[in-house]
């Protein structure tokens, strides 16, 4: 692309992730409101990411949490957010840069965005791309997820880019 031309991609996405960025605003001051719940998926190796080792062994591309019932210390700063979860009885911090994170998406609300991280459009998140031979899910969180990957198709809507791409 020419230097100097404006990049309506770039608009929107940095847009679309101040949604994102708001919903966890909102959720950090007054917690999730009735039946909300968030499924975050971001790319475990991006710069700035902060996850234990052995979840990024595990999950060595990408990486969804689920926040719903339990979450701790959720804090949004401008460009990550930072929240507490816990993976096998052991609560562990995580960091999130927005620039990491491929998708969100909120089923209560039937709601969702894809995002391109570092030139790429945004994958499925790592439940739907799970095997298919089911394994005892770690914590409710990782139900939720798989039981989302199992094909609960509720109509939710995923927003994606491409209408907007110079193809």
């Amino acid at each position: 692309m020419p230097e100097g031309m404006l990049r309506y991609d770039r608009m929107v996405e940095n847009a679309l992730k101040g949604v994102l960025r708001e919903a966890l605003d909102h959720v950090a001051e007054h917690g999730l409101p009735g039946q909300h719940h968030f499924y975050i998926t971001f790319q475990t190796r991006h710069p700035g990411v902060e996850v234990p080792d052995y979840l990024v062994a595990r999950y060595p591309d990408d990486l969804t949490i689920v926040l719903q019932h339990q979450f701790w210390g959720l804090e949004v700063g401008a460009d990550a957010f930072e929240v507490t979860l816990s993976f096998n009885g052991v609560n562990e911090r995580l960091r999130v840069p927005f620039a990491a994170v491929s998708a969100f998406a909120d089923p209560s609300a039937k709601f969702g965005l894809q995002f391109t991280v570092d030139g790429v459009e945004g994958e499925a998140p790592a439940a739907e791309a799970a095997p298919t031979a089911p394994a005892a899910p770690e914590t409710p969180a990782e139900a939720t997820a798989e039981a989302a990957a199992e094909g609960e198709d509720d109509g939710a809507q995923v927003i994606t880019l491409d209408a907007f791409r110079k193809k």
